[in-house]
């Protein structure tokens, strides 16, 4: 990840703009900042990323109209920049793992999440196409009075079940991992999902271990828990 400092000392167009908070990211670099007193992201993609950042581009000038989606003011193929605007709120992964969260409110949370894919599903579907979000987890969506959703780089061509697969890996496998509130609320995200929709989502059970099993490149030491639970849900469901 490249330091945002370097873009704003040597690229002309971006010495107005100041930096209010820099944000983890593991590819590009993301930071909250504020252009002549106007609070924006500024996403700042590594030279080999330009593909995913007009793809973001894109998915978002296609959907932010009408689902809550960030606003893109501007994309800068030179220097491989997109502007979107900044949308306050609490993480949803830290709400969901935080133990003063109570139950019914992780459940109304999933059920809002379940909403907003349902619609976001809906409104790029086009005959038995679909566009998925691609990289679907916790972390990828704050709730400010309803849930909103970032960083559309991974955006495709898919099946709406990877996106709910990987929104239920991404929920039993932050900690604390494989809770039975967690598998609750996974159950209560998927039936509110499907209520929803009129496709066949198709086999869960299989997405959702695939899912995790992908999670183990990324998170080696969790190997064995990951591996162990993703069995168990191909064979009996989240149970």
């Amino acid at each position: 990840m490249k330091d945002i400092n370097e873009l704003i000392q040597n690229v002309e167009k971006y010495k107005n703009v100041i930096i209010q908070q820099e944000f983890i990211s593991k590819k590009n670099t993301v930071a909250y900042v504020t252009i002549d007193g106007k609070p924006r992201i500024l996403k700042w993609f590594v030279p080999g990323f330009k593909r995913q950042m007009e793809t973001e581009y894109k998915t978002l000038k296609n959907g932010s109209s009408e689902l809550c989606m960030p606003h893109p003011y501007e994309i800068d193929k030179k220097d491989n920049v997109l502007i979107m605007n900044y949308i306050s709120g609490e993480n949803l992964c830290d709400l969901i793992n935080d133990e003063k969260t109570t139950t019914d409110e992780k459940q109304r949370l999933m059920i809002l999440l379940a909403e907003w894919f349902a619609h976001f599903h809906n409104h790029f579907k086009t005959h038995d196409q679909f566009r998925i979000h691609g990289d679907p987890v916790l972390r990828n969506f704050i709730f400010s009075n309803r849930i909103w959703s970032v960083d559309f780089e991974e955006s495709r061509v898919g099946k709406p079940i990877e996106d709910i697969a990987g929104i239920c890996a991404s929920t039993l496998s932050t900690d604390p991992m494989f809770t039975s509130e967690k598998f609750q609320l996974c159950k209560a995200f998927i039936k509110s999902y499907v209520n929803l929709i009129e496709w066949n989502l198709g086999d869960k059970n299989e997405e959702i271990a695939y899912a995790l099993l992908k999670k183990i490149q990324w998170r080696p030491n969790d190997e064995d828990t990951l591996r162990e639970n993703a069995q168990k849900i191909r064979e009996q469901g989240l149970l």
